[in-house]
């Protein structure tokens, strides 16, 4: 049970808040409601979606989209933590 490969929640949040700074020209803490404040189109969300999909070798389906997920880096993170960790069965999606 390595868990080597797979980034602390608190590394994740350092890496999306630096993608969302690098994107939106402004700096985000992790609790930060992105929806509430006006930091997410729909359009940016999706890109978001493709984003820790490709960095982290992920697949983000069917409830995983919904919109709390999304809200705040920490709830990203915290999705990531969890997709990442094997799925109970050993089947690959």
């Amino acid at each position: 049970m390595t868990t080597e490969n797979v980034p602390s929640t608190n590394d994740l949040e350092k890496e999306l808040l630096g993608f969302l700074e690098g994107h939106t020209g402004k700096p985000w803490e992790p609790d930060t409601d992105l929806f509430r404040a006006g930091g997410l189109s729909s359009l940016f969300a999706m890109q978001l979606v493709v984003h820790l999909e490709k960095t982290y070798g992920i697949a983000i389906r069917g409830a995983d989209l919904r919109l709390d997920n999304f809200r705040t880096v920490r709830q990203m993170a915290e999705l990531v933590v969890r997709l990442r960790q094997p799925a109970a069965g050993g089947v690959d999606g």
